[in-house]
């Protein structure tokens, strides 16, 4: 099944996509959906519906009580970038305010001039999971959904810790929808096409089989360190085509159009906007 969290008068609500129309879930976001135990059976109720002529999306989950997120994770982009094949995954985290909706503007931060783009497939969890095996970690994965890990690299390189580059506030969008794996190629080890565009211009394509750790690796190693928990997200990595690996690099600028492809699940298409900051005397 398809599932999202639409923008309604004043809220949020969860939503099951049923071709033309989308039923709500009786729940504030998908994330919620998933903390009960039965949500798969919650997910397949009848309720009031949504036209989806014009509904504004909000991010897939709203607020995640985990965002990890998986550097130099596909062999095109760790060679582009210089960079030895990784015996264990590269980790950081990301905040929940960084997230957009699919749809939503990219603010770009005056504080930096080089804004990246990186597409990704992103995997959403459906139960708590500790060391996880990966039976139980199959069982663990909600679905999946598509983001953009949108990176400052001016900032993310200013240390030898990523964080700073990678969490700047509503700059990371995430949706449209949750894709449950029995709907994918491949299931919770996904066959999937990963495209990134620039104002049309193709500038990121590969395929999940380029994958270093796959969705299944990185549930497992992750649930080692903690507790993965119904609505946690992991951002799966980047393919090669990130404007900092080009020669000379490229970056987002106002105006520049965003938009990231999964195949099977959807697309976000963003507009990057200068973020204004108020001066205050």
């Amino acid at each position: 099944m398809r599932l999202a969290t639409l923008r309604t008068a004043g809220a949020t609500r969860a939503v099951r996509i049923d071709e033309v129309h989308a039923v709500d879930l009786g729940h504030a976001d998908v994330g919620s959906l998933l903390a009960h135990p039965d949500w798969p059976e919650l997910a397949t109720a009848d309720g009031p519906t949504h036209s989806l002529a014009g509904a504004e999306f909000a991010p897939v989950v709203s607020a995640p009580g985990k965002i990890w997120c998986v550097g130099l994770n596909y062999r095109g982009h760790i060679l582009e970038m210089g960079r030895e094949l990784p015996e264990f995954p590269t980790l950081f985290a990301k905040f929940a305010d960084a997230l957009i909706g699919p749809n939503d503007p990219i603010m770009l931060p005056p504080e930096s001039d080089a804004v990246d783009w990186e597409a990704e497939l992103a995997v959403v969890i459906g139960r708590p999971l500790r060391r996880a095996s990966p039976a139980e970690a199959a069982a663990g994965i909600a679905g999946f959904t598509v983001a953009n890990d949108v990176t400052a690299r001016d900032w993310q390189f200013r240390t030898r810790e990523w964080l700073q580059g990678k969490t700047f506030e509503a700059t990371t969008p995430i949706g449209p929808v949750l894709v449950t794996p029995d709907e994918l190629p491949g299931g919770v080890r996904p066959r999937l096409d990963i495209t990134g565009y620039v104002d049309g211009r193709i500038v990121q394509q590969s395929h999940t089989a380029d994958l270093v750790f796959d969705p299944l690796d990185l549930v497992c190693y992750i649930s080692t360190i903690t507790t993965l928990r119904p609505g946690d997200v992991i951002l799966t990595g980047t393919p090669a085509g990130v404007g900092h690996a080009r020669t000379p690099a490229q970056y987002l600028r106002p105006g520049n159009r965003l938009i990231t492809e999964v195949s099977g699940i959807g697309r976000l298409d963003n507009r990057a906007d200068a973020e204004l900051v108020e001066v205050t005397a």
